[in-house]
């Protein structure tokens, strides 16, 4: 087998996976949208009524947002770091498996801070969303460290620079994410806010590898 044959097969595995993980990640970003909730129909309910009843579902909207943009940040990291490799290895993917099974449980996540937000459960339930991020955060740092300790998985062409830049981008995530899971016992807005920032932040710093 010459080396193109060589390359070839390799980029078409690295395809593979690829294209596996954005459908998982399309089908989170998908049922999200399931827990947006149309108010109950009456024949009494009025144009104002029907505002009032669809502000008081603002829950909802919080958290559809804010777990919408944070999963499309993670496709889009995801999307990056595959860039940065030419052949998977068993590690990297068992890896990148465990990052896309913590990314299935967003729409749990979500669905318990949008019908928990306003109840006594509410620090429980943020704490449980906060923590759902921690993790995800921590299997993309997995992945990089997958990648800088096994030099066979990137290509040849990628730099210590550019690993250490992905370190830097992805460095505040755990840490953050942690700071937001603790924080949902001071108040479940303090997770709210730091999961929003960080997205926020991150959509604004985004760049290619």
């Amino acid at each position: 087998m010459d080396e193109a044959q060589k390359a070839t097969i390799e980029e078409s595995d690295t395809g593979r996976v690829e294209a596996f993980s954005d459908g998982v990640f399309a089908v989170a970003i998908t049922l999200l949208a399931l827990d947006l909730q149309v108010p109950h129909p009456s024949a009494n309910h009025s144009a104002r009524e029907l505002a009032a009843a669809l502000a008081r579902e603002w829950p909802s909207y919080v958290a559809f947002v804010t777990s919408f943009f944070t999963v499309l940040i993670m496709w889009v990291s995801h999307h990056g770091f595959f860039k940065l490799i030419h052949r998977t290895s068993a590690r990297l993917l068992f890896v990148n498996g465990y990052v896309l099974m913590m990314t299935t449980a967003v729409p749990f996540a979500t669905s318990l801070v949008t019908q928990y937000l306003r109840l006594p459960g509410a620090k429980m339930a943020c704490a449980v969303y906060g923590g759902t991020f921690v993790l995800i955060s921590l299997g993309f740092s997995l992945l990089l460290r997958t990648v800088v300790s096994d030099a066979g998985t990137r290509k040849p062409d990628v730099t210590r620079e550019t690993l250490d830049c992905v370190r830097k981008s992805w460095r505040l995530g755990p840490p953050l994410y942690a700071l937001a899971t603790v924080g949902a016992f001071v108040s479940p807005y303090v997770t709210i806010g730091i999961c929003t920032g960080l997205w926020v932040y991150w959509a604004g710093t985004a760049r290619e590898f």
